[in-house]
């Protein structure tokens, strides 16, 4: 009985966010309210435990290392130069300035993995240039929402970091099985992009640009210059973990280290950017944790109440069979996502749909990789696009919210030709993990 009452937490929970209270705090006294109601006093003896668990996380220790080195490139005017370098090169193709723009969010979010800095700095960067040479507001605005939210199942995602705790999962065998997919939907990106240019030449008019007489030798030169040292800060985090190297909190560490050694090296450090670099992670660090915390509590009165298992007998008893539950599974988190943001949703449903989803036989691995794709998608998907938020918050006023709706839908598309061929080849999400860690 208690377990049927148990699955009153959501519907309570949602309207505590809807009427204002913050994320954390709302999962944190939902919590508190039905755990004393149950448990009684036993449930902050739970709660203790919850904490003493996430202070003690050896893998969410590499969380501020992370965002700290996204923080660093971003605040020191790297990003900037990485831009220019990469537009030199995508000029010349159909939606050359839109292209270079994906391409730099793969790199950024391969060395930040926060979904709003990503959309962020790419798109103070890629914006005002776009527009000057008249490119479509609805490709902008797609190519901008689309290329940043890309950080969420491109490695080292912070979303990812978080997963690998709350599911019991190795964060290399993580980092390495969404590298493909990952890739695979920026790729799609790219050629999206490319083939509507071409056939709606009017949508993204060819540039000039000035690299058109400089020698091939000295373009090559310049262009090693600005990339080859962020590239390789990027293989040796990444690398290290993928290979067994080195553990995440170490090669996070690595990733810190290496770019304080970047804007030193660009002649771009200084005190007023270590400053603004320690208080953008210090922020977001503790932000992320203070909603892994209150997630951790809601989850945990769940399932003690019971609320796991009344879920489970839906679930049978609804006889959907393994793939309708598994599609339930991902459409409540496609759904979820319009009003619930990313971490939260992680929190809550991966605890209650891991052990269901092994009970038929499905790869954890790859059901993580899928889940990660569908709340991508939820956030890139009108009405309630957590993507199109950031953007608006650094769009230009000519650029409006319908042109925003407009440009994401082709890329939503995409999203779902990636979940389409993960469901027919699992392999693209567990070959790679095979090969690098022995799974």
């Amino acid at each position: 009985m208690i377990g049927n009452l148990a699955l009153w937490m959501f519907p309570v929970l949602l309207v505590v966010i809807f009427i204002g209270v913050p994320v954390a705090f709302a999962l944190m006294s939902v919590a508190l309210v039905f755990g004393l109601m149950w448990f009684g006093d036993a449930v902050v003896v739970m709660f203790a435990h919850r904490v003493e668990e996430i202070a003690g996380s050896h893998i969410l220790a590499a969380l501020p290392l992370f965002v700290f080195m996204g923080a660093m490139l971003q605040r020191s005017g790297i990003a900037e130069g990485l831009f220019e370098t990469i537009h030199s090169w995508t000029y010349r193709l159909p939606g050359g300035i839109a292209v270079g723009a994906i391409v730099m969010c793969i790199l950024f979010a391969m060395s930040s993995g926060v979904v709003g800095a990503t959309e962020a700095v790419v798109g103070m960067l890629a914006v005002p240039v776009m527009l000057r040479h008249g490119y479509d507001k609805g490709l902008i605005s797609g190519t901008i929402c689309a290329g940043g939210s890309l950080g969420s199942i491109i490695p080292p995602s912070v979303l990812v970091v978080i997963l690998a705790t709350v599911a019991d999962m190795g964060i290399g065998e993580l980092f390495a099985a969404m590298l493909l997919p990952g890739l695979l939907l920026g790729g799609l990106y790219i050629v999206y992009i490319i083939a509507y240019c071409t056939i709606w030449p009017n949508a993204a008019p060819r540039v000039a640009h000035v690299v058109d007489d400089t020698p091939w030798p000295e373009h090559l030169w310049r262009t090693a210059v600005v990339l080859l040292p962020p590239l390789t800060l990027i293989v040796a985090v990444l690398g290290s973990i993928l290979c067994a190297i080195a553990v995440p909190t170490e090669a996070a560490a690595i990733g810190a280290i290496g770019s304080i050694a970047l804007a030193v090296g660009y002649r771009k450090f200084s005190i007023d950017v270590m400053r603004e670099a320690l208080m953008t992670t210090l922020s977001i660090t503790a932000m992320i944790l203070t909603i892994v915390v209150g997630g951790l509590m809601f989850s945990g009165v769940f399932a003690a109440a019971g609320g796991l298992n009344a879920l489970q007998s839906i679930l049978v008893d609804s006889q959907l069979g393994s793939w309708g539950s598994l599609l339930l599974i991902l459409f409540v988190t496609f759904i979820a996502g319009f009003v619930i943001d990313l971490i939260t949703i992680m929190l809550i449903l991966v605890p209650l749909a891991l052990p269901i989803i092994k009970s038929f036989g499905f790869d954890p691995l790859w059901f993580a990789i899928t889940l990660l794709i569908m709340m991508q998608t939820s956030m890139l998907t009108p009405p309630m696009a957590g993507a199109i938020f950031y953007f608006r918050a650094i769009a230009p006023p000519e650029i409006t919210l319908r042109d925003m709706y407009r440009g994401v839908i082709p890329f939503v598309a995409l999203h779902f030709v990636v979940l389409a061929l993960l469901f027919a080849f699992p392999w693209l999400a567990l070959w790679l993990p095979t090969v690098l860690l022995g799974r």
